[in-house]
This record gives structure tokens, sequence and C-alpha cells, in this order.
């Protein structure tokens, strides 16, 4: 942003409410020529405009038109940049974002902590959330989908933090994995069979190794006939291709405590819904039972995602989180694990900002009291050829011979 020099914050504020009494209810239906039309009028009828630069002056009005006009304030501009893949705001003064896998800082800012808190709320209302005070920390999102989450100042000791996680302009698919490296092709061709035919596939990764990504590009290979529900904490994901589509997202409570649905209450709910296949965004508690119990149950084909930093580690980690849920003896967590998930596909962020498939490995059994798994494909050497040990999917999907090279 360029720098107002004859213009206070205070002004800038006192100018913003006028601006929005003038337009008034119609701000909404009214153009954005038309609006900026009207805030370069009020500008330039003020008699501080004419003691101040031209320079100054557009400054100002695109300080007024970006607060009025645009959902992101300031931080619009960075939001419609595609090459942008995060934005970081920590505190009003320092924004950075994130371009092809490079983290700078930007020399715009928020006028102040207030503006910034504002523009938090106004996020987390659109998608009927709150955050405050006493519920200092909300997950939400954008209209056009990116994952958003803002800690507010009272706990953050540099001031309110908002981090955006943007989508990609165009869905990813499995041909974009092949050509930017993230896999092989055979990889890629297993993992087509794999979805095709039906087997309960889990992605896990650290922070921002495209987790996400990588199931909306399995997704996109469920058969477009089939009923899918989908549940997340904050809807992100981008399934465009599936018509009979369910999709569930959770709610946080009012300020009275109540209203509050989680994930474990969707998971629970769409077993109600004769889902063919069951997608959760993210697993991180109790509701990894009834998502473990829903793919022993005859829903094949479901999928979903979790932090780890290895697929033996994702393993320890829901066996953790089954326990919250109930108190089972830790072999029988296990065996419902192992026979729940069929394949683990392990997603990692590499030095250079790329997003690599490390593993994919299939649970074969328990065996002395560990989940052993099957490694059917590494980044350093592609398919290990190590044949899939449980077929019966592959026969009931009717994978031919071809397609069935390499498992």
């Amino acid at each position: 942003m360029v720098n107002m020099s004859k213009y206070t914050k205070d002004d800038v504020k006192a100018y913003i409410q006028d601006i929005r009494l003038l337009l008034s209810e119609s701000v909404e239906e009214m153009s954005d020529e038309k609006a900026m039309d009207i805030i370069e009028d009020y500008v330039f009828s003020q008699d501080r405009s004419s003691s101040c630069s031209f320079r100054d002056n557009a400054a100002l009005i695109e300080r007024l038109f970006l607060s009025l006009r645009c959902e992101m304030d300031i931080l619009q501009p960075f939001v419609d940049d595609w090459s942008i893949s995060e934005i970081m705001v920590n505190g009003p003064n320092r924004i950075f974002v994130e371009r092809n896998g490079v983290i700078a800082q930007v020399p715009a800012c928020f006028d102040s902590v207030e503006d910034l808190q504002e523009l938090i709320r106004r996020i987390a209302g659109r998608v009927h959330r709150e955050i405050n005070e006493l519920n200092p920390i909300v997950d939400a999102r954008l209209s056009d989908g990116s994952r958003v989450n803002a800690v507010y100042g009272n706990i953050a000791l540099n001031g309110p933090i908002l981090t955006i996680r943007k989508f990609p302009e165009r869905v990813m698919t499995m041909g974009d994995f092949i050509r930017n490296g993230t896999i092989t092709l055979d990889g890629a061709r297993a993992l087509r069979v794999l979805v095709r035919c039906g087997y309960n596939c889990f992605v896990s990764g650290g922070t921002s190794s495209g987790k996400t990504t990588m199931l909306n590009v399995l997704a996109q290979l469920i058969p477009a006939g089939e009923r899918v529900i989908v549940i997340e904490d904050s809807a992100e994901l981008q399934i465009n291709q599936i018509r009979n589509i369910v999709r569930m997202e959770c709610r946080s409570p009012n300020t009275s405590g109540r209203g509050r649905i989680d994930m474990t209450q969707l998971v629970r709910a769409s077993l109600r819904m004769r889902p063919d296949r069951i997608i959760v965004g993210e697993v991180r508690g109790g509701e990894v039972f009834d998502m473990i119990n829903a793919m022993n149950t005859g829903h094949s084909g479901s999928l979903s995602t979790g932090h780890a930093n290895s697929i033996q580690g994702m393993l320890k980690r829901l066996e953790a989180m089954f326990m919250q849920a109930v108190d089972f003896p830790v072999d029988a967590i296990r065996a419902q694990i192992s026979e729940g998930i069929d394949i683990m596909i392990h997603m990692s962020r590499m030095r250079d900002g790329s997003r690599r498939v490390v593993e994919i490995a299939e649970l074969a059994e328990v065996r002395d009291g560990q989940i052993r798994t099957n490694c059917l494909y590494r980044a350093e050497c592609g398919m290990t050829g190590n044949k899939l040990l449980h077929r019966e999917k592959l026969q009931i999907g009717g994978a031919d011979d071809q397609e069935l090279r390499g498992l």
C-alpha cells in the first residue's frame, strides 16, 4: 500500500464511516465502478484533498475502496493473486505471503489492531462462527473456499494472527501431480485403480505437505455415479464431478455454549444417509472411532487425512485418537485400524517448497502387537514391486490386467 503521509489513521477511520453512510445499503448491489466514482467524488470534495498530493489522494481512495468493497480489505490483492499460496498476518504491521514456496514480507499493513480484528470477526461471521476474548481461536473459510485460521489478540502476544491457506485457481488433477513430480506415472496408476475399486485410503503428512490437495485429487477418481458424503471441520474440498454429494460442516457453539456440532456427530449422521463413500476432511480426535467403524461395516472407498511425520507415526496417532473415544484394549484398536484402512499415502514438503508422495503402503496385518505394512511405492524408486496382499476389492472393482500392472 502507498503511504498516505498527509492522512492519519483517524482521518481514514472517519472517512470510512462517512462513506458507509453515504453508500448506505446499496453498496452490495452497486458496481465497483460506481462505488469508485462515489468514493473519488467524496475525497475530492473534502477541503483536505487540495493540500495533499495526487499520490496521497490516490492512496486514500484505494484504501477506502478496499475497506468498503473488498471481502478481505487490504489483503484482497493478495487473495486475488493466484501465484500466492499462503497469506500470514502477524499483527497489523507484519504481513507475509508465500509465493512458489518462498515466504516474503509485503509492505501492506492495517491501520490499527482494531481494523485487523474487525476483518477477522467479519470472516468468522460469514460462516456463522464467533471469535472474541472468550473464544479466541477460530477456523473458517473464504467465499472461494480458502482455509482461514485466526487467533485473537488476547492470546497472541504480537497482535491478532490471521493465516489464509489459498487454493489453486484450477483444481489440480492426477495429471498435474505427474507433471510436477509429486508422484510417478506408475504410482498414479496404482492410486487410480485403488480408489476406483473401493480401497479405503488415508493420507498423512505434515503441515502444508499437500494432504488436502491429494484428497481432492483422489476424490476426482471416484466414479461419478456414486453417492458421496463429505464431512469437514471447515469446508475446503473442491469436488465437482460428483452429482450425488452431501457436504456437511462442523459448527461451533454459540455464546451460550449451545449448538455445537462436532465431527463425531456428523460421521454418525452420515451412516444413515446411504453413502457409497465417506470423505472426512481431517481426523483430529474421537471421530476416528466412528470413521473406522464405518470402514469396517461395508463403506468401502472412504477417504481421510491426518497430521503425522510418517505412516508409522500416523498409525500411532490414530491409536491415540481411538483411545480418546473408547476404552478398548490396544490390540483390539490396532486390529480395527488394520481392518478398516486399506492404504496409507504419506505426503511431504521438500526443501524447495515442492510436495511429494513419499510412500504408499498397504496395511497388511497385526503381528506381534504391531500393524505391519506392505510398501507399494517410495518416492526414490517408484513402485517397489511388492504385490498387493488384499486383492478382493480389485476383483469386485473389475480391474483388468493392464490396470493391475505393478499391483
